[in-house]
């Protein structure tokens, strides 16, 4: 599902709908990327502010930045390659270098420092997957072996 706002991007602001399949094709094409991953922006109110947001970023950085709506169906596969655990995220890319990502709503003047920062940086891997404080995957070690509800 999506809403008003994110399919505006689309039919009137020209933004394309990225997928697996044709993300490398679209960032070899250019040399700055931002890719928006908007989550479940039925639930997420924040995916709305970030549709109305991204527009505005794109005008502000001139073409210096290429902006690409993420196909709902690849949004959790590309989520695992970028490494990121909050939607709504913009994640900035050079050609296929990772430069960074930036999730939910900031204040405009964060993103124009945040961005100027990641669009100076050099590319690097993502940084690694990290759970959320509180959440612990099967196996995994807690730190200080605390036990969580429901141990004893």
């Amino acid at each position: 599902m999506t809403t008003p706002l994110i399919e505006a991007l689309v039919v009137r602001h020209g933004i394309p709908v990225v997928d697996e399949a044709s993300l490398d094709g679209f960032l070899k094409a250019n040399e700055h990327a931002v890719l928006f991953f908007p989550g479940d922006a039925e639930r997420l109110v924040e995916s709305n502010d970030v549709a109305v947001i991204l527009p505005e970023l794109c005008k502000a950085f001139g073409k210096r930045l290429a902006p690409a709506l993420i196909a709902k169906a690849s949004e959790r596969q590309l989520q695992r390659r970028f490494r990121f655990n909050a939607f709504p995220s913009l994640v900035f890319m050079r050609r296929d270098g990772y430069l960074g990502v930036l999730s939910r709503v900031l204040d405009w003047s964060d993103y124009m420092i945040e961005i100027q920062a990641i669009l100076a940086s050099e590319p690097t891997e993502p940084p690694p997957f990290k759970f959320p404080d509180g959440c612990y995957a099967a196996g995994m070690p807690r730190e200080g072996n605390q036990p969580v509800r429901g141990e004893l």
